[in-house]
């Protein structure tokens, strides 16, 4: 498999309103020219309000599908820059049920690893202006996910992602989806997604609280 790199994008907190209150945040992120450092610390000129919830080495690089934009531009009734969903990388040529939890990727020098599906949150929704728009999002299960980086290297727009390995498991970012937010007592499907070792730590302590008698 192989993805293009379609933009890179960053961006620094900054205030917006969210129901009559106001939040910071760092979801508007724009695209970025040139080569740029890919490692576990944020990208050059990016930065996360909430690092509790944000960032970490298992959510390093926030990944999202281009190829959602058009349904996305429908719901939204406009135009949408890559950056739209607060995603760092804008990824083309797959989507949530072509990938796996653990799968690795090859960006020149830097190797990547799929560590969990994204958990939109409500300032993708003040992004937007659309107070539905994280559910909506989470039930399309157009979600993207979060890669860690394994071995840094440098990137730039344009550049392709190559699947180096495919884990074994073979549990989709789709299926991860499914087994978090809809069949959550799916005994069966949380044994087998926890099995992955790649699996973000906060997924594993939430999964694992859930097969507790």
């Amino acid at each position: 498999m192989e993805l293009e790199l379609v933009s890179i994008n960053v961006g620094k907190p900054k205030p917006m309103l969210y129901k009559g209150r106001e939040v910071l945040t760092a979801i508007d992120k724009r695209s970025v020219a040139g080569a740029v450092p890919v490692r576990s610390a944020p990208l050059p000129n990016d930065e996360q309000a909430d690092d509790v919830h944000h960032g970490g080495e298992d959510k390093a690089l926030c990944a999202y599908f281009f190829e959602h934009y058009p349904y996305w531009e429908d719901v939204l009734g406009s135009p949408l820059a890559p950056g739209a969903f607060g995603e760092n990388f804008t990824l083309r040529g797959a989507l949530e049920a072509d990938v796996n939890v653990g799968d690795t990727f090859r960006l020149g020098e830097a190797l990547l690893q799929i560590t969990q599906p994204r958990v939109p949150c409500f300032k993708l929704s003040a992004r937007h202006g659309r107070p539905t728009l994280e559910k909506e999002v989470a039930e399309s299960g157009y979600t993207g996910f979060y890669f860690r980086v394994l071995e840094p290297g440098t990137a730039k727009a344009g550049d392709a992602l190559r699947r180096e390995t495919a884990h074994p498991a073979g549990v989709t970012v789709a299926e991860a989806n499914r087994i978090m937010h809809r069949d959550k007592t799916d005994a069966a499907g949380l044994r087998r997604l926890l099995s992955v070792e790649a699996l973000a730590d906060s997924w594993r302590a939430t999964l694992e609280m859930r097969l507790k008698p």
